[in-house]
């Protein structure tokens, strides 16, 4: 059985301590901001990004890693005799997941195995870790890739919104809806379905107790999950609103609870003080294989 090296794009918001203790290597995407591109993860903040937003009322753009940046990353690794699976956010947030099935052709498709999590955030870090799971049971690359295919429509990837902003100045809010929602004080939750981002229910009040309604209405109504790990992922958001979720959760039968910030990208979409829970709700039933 060959080895298996697990990488992912930078979008996967595990954070440098996981992307460590479970050694997966990250491919980043570009972050172009105020005329200079950077790579996200390495060379830009999400501090940085919501200082420029206020300070120049101009969002960053985000690009796709090319076919190039993906085989320079894999080669060595490739030429260690490791067979690579790779995690993409998905498909229709980003062309990157088609540059690197692109490079997983030129460089051989029965060594690098490259998956559309259909997600973003730590809902892609789900399945990421699920693989790493796989590959301490011994698990060639094939296989993995296939019991994670068959858990991305299970995964549960969520969030509220405190500023609708960020939406806005990117385009994926109308002008009408922002006043409303300013006027209202409204908060909407944002959720991953079959790849997309599609709206959820909206909340009114200030965020922290719509952040508290919001992971108690998810957990009640995505009720089977898979007890081995649960994120809160968020953006720069008051500590003591984070603290407060973390209780909620912790009190339930999750083995781990995760609590980690989104990436430049994943931020500079939808700005400071969003939060979301985040976990596989099939009740753990592969691991019952």
């Amino acid at each position: 059985m060959k080895k298996v090296k697990i990488f992912g794009d930078s979008t996967i918001d595990l954070g440098k301590e996981l992307y460590e203790q479970f050694n997966i290597s990250v491919v980043p995407l570009t972050i172009i901001m105020g005329g200079t591109s950077y790579l996200d993860g390495e060379n830009i903040t999400p501090s940085q990004i919501y200082r420029h937003f206020e300070t120049k009322n101009e969002l960053p753009k985000t690009a796709a890693t090319n076919t190039e940046t993906y085989k320079e990353y894999w080669k060595p690794f490739l030429d260690q005799g490791y067979d690579i699976i790779h995690f993409n956010i998905s498909s229709d947030m980003s062309a990157s997941h088609a540059n690197a099935c692109k490079a997983a052709q030129e460089l051989g498709e029965d060594k690098v195995f490259v998956v559309d999590t259909k997600n973003l955030s730590s809902g892609s870090g789900l399945l990421v870790l699920y693989a790493c799971d796989l590959v301490k049971q011994g698990l060639g690359a094939a296989e993995i890739k296939k019991r994670c295919l068959a858990r991305i429509g299970a995964v549960q990837a969520s969030f509220v919104i405190d500023r609708l902003n960020y939406l806005y100045k990117g385009g994926r809010c109308s002008s009408i809806a922002l006043i409303a929602a300013t006027a209202l004080t409204l908060k909407p939750s944002i959720r991953v379905k079959d790849g997309k981002m599609i709206t959820g229910k909206k909340y009114i009040g200030k965020l922290a107790s719509v952040a508290e309604k919001y992971v108690k209405d998810t957990l009640n109504e995505f009720n089977n999950p898979d007890y081995t790990r649960v994120f809160i992922t968020y953006t720069e958001t008051p500590p003591e609103i984070l603290e407060k979720l973390l209780s909620i959760v912790k009190a339930l039968p999750f083995k781990t609870v995760y609590l980690t910030e989104a990436s430049g990208t994943i931020s500079s979409h939808c700005g400071p003080h969003t939060l979301g829970i985040l976990y596989i709700n099939d009740g753990g039933v592969d691991s019952k294989n």
